[in-house]
């Protein structure tokens, strides 16, 4: 199995840390070749608008979209989920599409807004996940189709699942929790 991380920009060296201490072989992908041959993919937390033009720069967003709507697992956190969305509702940035949602950039603030909470996620079991939020993303709304595994005081959407495709609103990188990302291994990627 080898799962590839856009490293275009942002936290994408946290991310194949991550994977290499679950023992999964990690690539950096940055031009359309480097998708060849990946299990999963994961689009990283960053600036979604930088992330977002450099797709665009290295002409990997036609080649993102079709490996994904042909089942690629992908997972996206915090910038990821908002690439991953089918509309962003404060810019008209571009996406891939990839989940039937609406979030809204930097719901919780700036940078000094920045929060570490414990989140009730009953797919990663009973006991909660060490979530580190950072100028994150918020879900306003999905379609019947997308299933909700997380929300932040019971009100706010903040981790997702449609198909193949899973995205959180936070940094699970940055918690040392592993959680997630087997998650996204043994269930949507099928390790």
């Amino acid at each position: 199995m080898t799962i590839g991380v856009l490293a275009l920009q942002g936290d994408f060296i946290e991310h194949i840390a991550f994977l290499e201490k679950l023992d999964v072989k990690a690539i950096p992908v940055r031009k359309p070749d480097e998708l060849k041959g990946l299990s999963g993919l994961i689009l990283p937390g960053g600036e979604s608008t930088t992330i977002m033009s450099l797709v665009h720069i290295f002409d990997l967003l036609k080649p993102l979209k079709e490996l994904a709507h042909n089942g690629l697992p992908v997972m996206g956190t915090c910038a990821g989920m908002i690439l991953m969305s089918k509309k962003v509702s404060n810019s008209n940035m571009d996406t891939l599409s990839l989940i039937d949602m609406e979030v809204k950039r930097n719901a919780f603030g700036r940078q000094l807004d920045s929060f570490e909470t414990e989140l009730d996620i009953p797919s990663l079991g009973k006991k909660p996940f060490p979530a580190v939020f950072i100028r994150a993303p918020l879900v306003e709304s999905t379609s019947p189709q997308v299933e909700i595994l997380g929300k932040l005081n019971s009100d706010f959407v903040v981790a997702v699942r449609q198909n193949k495709s899973l995205a959180v609103a936070f940094h699970p990188e940055l918690s040392g929790d592993t959680r997630l990302h087997s998650y996204f291994l043994e269930s949507i990627v099928g390790k």
